[in-house]
């Protein structure tokens, strides 16, 4: 029996609905209760899917978010390796951390927002509520981040400045990585889908001033849940 055979015996099959999450936990709380000591090298993504009786998707989702949180690193040939036995003082999303995100994103998503509340065409407030539906009805995560994300994009792009467009767009894999390890770890997306109605409700009504404080309101939501999640609040 191999070390992932020890921590993952006698864990029930997972079902679909949640199963990322579900894995990140199970693999997490073996990580800090020592079954998989700093230095545990992970069996390889078919071999988890198969313990766990979930897709490797799943399983692809949970390792990444586990290296977000710094507990586990993935080596390109080599595998996915325990480097902390605590989650870290930041999440690593690629090419910015979550940090770095809470400082940023209020300068770029709230004007933009408040643009787009002036400069929205009739067919980005479709759009719009085309995806809010989306997003309701969605209970798969990987794709419910993928909806999560265009709606901020089209946010961005109905501002009418392209400024904002090109920022969000620089950000926006970091932003989709945060959002898939948030909602493993503190599902919000019930918050979301409330706080991403009132930004809907402001702009569709051509209210920027309602639309900037809706979205203020929802990036504080989001500090919250990184809140919860690491183990300093971020500023």
């Amino acid at each position: 029996m191999s070390l992932l055979d020890s921590w993952t015996a006698g864990q029930t099959k997972v079902v679909r609905v949640g199963a990322a999450e579900a894995v990140l936990a199970t693999l997490r709380a073996a990580i800090e209760d020592g079954s998989l000591p700093v230095g545990s090298r992970l069996d390889s993504e078919a071999t988890l899917a198969q313990q766990f009786g979930v897709s490797r998707t799943m399983v692809r989702e949970a390792l990444k978010s586990s290296n977000a949180l710094g507990l586990t690193v993935t080596r390109t040939g080599k595998g996915t390796f325990v480097i902390a036995d605590k989650v870290g003082q930041d999440l690593k999303l690629g090419k910015y951390s979550a940090r770095e995100l809470l400082q940023a994103r209020p300068h770029i998503e709230v004007p933009a927002a408040s643009l787009a509340a002036e400069h929205r065409s009739q067919q980005d407030v479709e759009s719009l509520r085309e995806i809010l539906r989306a997003m309701d009805e969605e209970d798969d995560l990987e794709q419910w981040v993928i909806l999560n994300s265009e709606f901020h994009a089209i946010i961005a792009r109905s501002s009418g400045n392209g400024v904002f467009a090109s920022m969000l767009s620089d950000i926006e894999e970091a932003m989709a990585n945060q959002s898939s390890t948030l909602n493993q770890v503190v599902d919000r997306r019930k918050e979301s889908g409330l706080e991403h109605a009132a930004i809907f409700e402001a702009i569709e009504n051509g209210s920027a001033q309602d639309a900037g404080i809706a979205m203020m309101r929802h990036l504080h939501g989001v500090e919250g849940s990184l809140g919860a999640v690491l183990p300093v609040s971020a500023p």
